[in-house]
């Protein structure tokens, strides 16, 4: 049997560039002898004319997936399907790779009532976006000598967001920066439909408070 299964390709009628990352297809292939895996054959070592044999009685291809195995591994499925779900695993691998998002939060060594709670606010947004919050207390000059102060504060701050975020780094100072970073948690639906229903409830008390904040 010198070609490849009937209306089958190989590398001349595929068409358009040829990627590296291609495998060998049906007649493509040179070992002697593989191993064919896969649904609706039994599983084995088989010479290569058998192989191909096998898939030309399925209407199918002879895919070479691991070329460097002795002998190597092929499988016997549609050439195109078989493209279409190597496509969609990295796909699938690229969104899980995606890429992580860092957002920096600033204080001072004596920030006020007003300005941390503030600050607290966009930190629960981050956190409930998927962003890691950097929050860092920077000081300048002689402030210095108040980094226990920033300690504290960094460490109430973490305190504060213990229900969206955990602790990757406790607070180390670095130079003028007093750093901690956070990592949002992942909540369920129903600790998340409980920790919504207080705030719902408390709007009309808190929409009250809002102008003796300011």
């Amino acid at each position: 049997m010198g070609g490849a299964p009937k209306g089958k390709k190989n590398r001349n009628q595929r068409g358009g560039k040829q990627q590296k990352e291609e495998l060998a297809i049906n007649d493509e292939i040179r070992a002697p002898e593989v191993r064919l895996v896969g649904d609706n054959v039994e599983e084995g070592i088989y010479p290569i004319m058998k192989a191909l044999k096998i898939a030309e009685e399925q209407e199918l291809d002879l895919i070479e997936i691991a070329p460097m195995a002795q002998p190597p591994v092929c499988k016997i499925m549609d050439y195109q399907k078989y493209q279409f779900q190597q496509k969609k695993k990295l796909k699938e691998q690229k969104a899980k790779a995606t890429k992580v998002v860092v957002k920096e939060i600033r204080f001072g060594p004596q920030t006020d009532e007003h300005d941390y709670n503030f600050k607290l606010k966009h930190a629960i947004g981050f956190l409930k976006e998927g962003a890691k919050v950097k929050s860092y207390v920077f000081f300048k000059g002689r402030s210095i000598l108040f980094k226990e102060q920033g300690e504290v504060l960094l460490l109430r701050f973490a305190n504060d967001l213990e229900d969206y975020a955990k602790v990757d780094q406790m607070p180390v100072l670095e130079g003028k920066r007093m750093t901690i970073m956070l990592s949002p948690k992942k909540q369920s639906a129903k600790k998340k439909d409980a920790a919504e229903a207080p705030k719902e409830n408390a709007a009309p008390e808190a929409a009250a408070k809002e102008p003796e904040q300011e």
